[in-house]
């Protein structure tokens, strides 16, 4: 008989535990993200998918703040993240350490995320603001893109959503193509 689980079926570690174990080598930049309840859920999906930090950058709400904990519900405290001046700053500094930065924006030269190699990670997605998307000078600082299909009328889906969706596709062929999570 088919029954919902309860916390201690699913027996789930502590925060601190969390935040320290293993991760996988995809990571997040938030490109001037205005809505806490956007950070907030941002945070916890990367909880449940164990990816390695959240980059929080220019007007991006911190995750301390009093409004991203209404929506994270405790996947501050799991995740590690930090907060930064700039996106460039933090896109700089993960491409000099080795990373690929993808854009979740839509370009002229889109990457299906079916295409990645393992040579592609570790990889840090760029989010960007609600109503302008990922900088131009960002996205010229980056070295793919990826972009969500879309058939309705709408040319976007909502930061959050968005994220997760790439999220969760990132995660998958990570795991397809053989990365092993760190920590």
């Amino acid at each position: 008989m088919l029954r919902k689980l309860t916390a201690a079926d699913l027996a789930r570690p502590a925060a601190d535990a969390a935040r320290a174990g293993a991760r996988h080598a995809v990571s997040v930049v938030l490109d001037n993200v205005r809505s806490a309840h956007n950070v907030g859920a941002i945070l916890r999906t990367a909880d449940a998918l164990a990816l390695a930090h959240v980059y929080l950058c220019g007007i991006t709400p911190p995750g301390d703040t009093i409004a991203v904990f209404k929506t994270a519900l405790g996947a501050e405290a799991s995740v590690p993240w930090s907060h930064h001046a700039t996106t460039r700053e933090v896109v700089g500094r993960l491409q000099s350490r080795g990373a690929t930065v993808a854009v979740l924006e839509q370009t002229t030269a889109p990457t299906d995320i079916a295409a990645l190699t393992a040579a592609h990670f570790p990889l840090a997605l760029v989010v960007g603001n609600e109503v302008d998307g990922v900088g131009p000078d960002v996205v010229a600082m980056a070295d793919l893109a990826i972009e969500l299909p879309q058939w309705g009328a709408k040319h976007s889906l909502n930061a959050s959503v968005a994220f997760g969706v790439a999220a969760y596709d990132l995660v998958r062929r990570a795991r397809a193509v053989g990365v092993a999570m760190v920590g």
